[in-house]
Parts: structure tokens; sequence; C-alpha cells
């Protein structure tokens, strides 16, 4: 009986697949800090009904999906973080749809899109922390500059603002 080959395409389809397996199951257990997130397209009609969003206007969420960027990030992935003696980067992120837990000194945090954790800022930290996906989660980036120019021109955020300060207070 003779030994065949395989074809050349297959034997090469054959070893990616090995590899790729090989690669998840080594990493499976490892947390995804070089995960990037994947844009998304924010629709209208989904973000009017997340929380974060349920007070505004048609014009103002159009405003929103203007000036915010969406991104999907798989569990594990580090949406964010702040160390200490580092400037923190005082950009908003608001979680769509998911959930995400703080880590502060190893101990975790979580929250989804309707607790008062369902947005954060490096700028609420009073010591290292990491903002860590749990689930496959949707997010939203809203820089400073952006958010100060929807509160000037009214955006009822303010319960929601609120809420998250007296959370992270108690936190730090």
């Amino acid at each position: 009986m003779t030994r065949q080959s395989w074809p050349v395409p297959l034997a090469l389809a054959f070893a990616s697949c090995v590899l790729a397996a090989c690669t998840v199951l080594s990493n499976g257990s490892q947390r995804k800090h070089d995960v990037a997130m994947v844009p998304q397209t924010t629709y209208l009609h989904l973000l009017k009904n997340t929380p974060f969003f349920t007070a505004l206007t048609r014009e103002q969420l159009k405003w929103v999906i203007g000036h915010s960027r969406e991104w999907k990030a798989m569990a594990g992935t580090v949406v964010g973080s702040c160390a200490t003696g580092e400037p923190a980067q005082d950009d908003l992120w608001v979680l769509l749809d998911g959930g995400w837990q703080i880590e502060i000194g190893g101990k975790p945090h979580a929250s989804k899109n309707s607790d008062a954790g369902k947005w954060f800022s490096a700028t609420v930290a009073k010591q290292p922390c990491q903002l860590v996906t749990t689930e496959r989660s949707f997010v939203m980036k809203i820089t400073r500059h952006d958010m100060d120019e929807m509160l000037s021109m009214g955006f009822a955020f303010g319960p929601h603002l609120e809420t998250g300060q007296a959370y992270y207070r108690s936190l730090f």
C-alpha cells in the first residue's frame, strides 16, 4: 500500500486550522489586552432604547451619532485603563449593550447598561484600574469636548452622570 500525500492547498488549510486551534487553546484564558475593538455603525433606533440615551430627542440622538464612535468588543477586551502618575484620558465611554467591569486592585465591579456604572471616564479614578468587557459588548466613545458640548446644549445626561459619579466615589 502506498502512502498518498495531501494536495498542497488542503495540507496548508489543515495546518492553518491546527495552528489556529492551538493558538485559541493556549490563549483562551489570557486577557485580550491586544485585541483591537471593531468599529460599528450606530443605529438611531437602537440608540434611542439604550438607557443612557432614552431621554434624548431624535435630533439629539442624531447629533450623538455624528459626534461619537461605536465599537464592538469581545469578552475580555480592555476598553480603557487608568494609571497613577499618567494623565487621565478624559473621554467618556458608554456601555450600549453587553457588560463590563472596572477592575481596581484585582477586584472586579461589574455593570450592565442600566446600572450606575454604564459610563466610565478615567478622570473618576483615584487609583490604577482597568475597564474590561465581561461579554461581547458594544461601547461608545465620546470625546470630552463633544460631551461638554452636548451638556451645554441641554442633553439630558445629568441623572446618569450623577448616579455614575456617586457609584465611582464609592469604589474609589
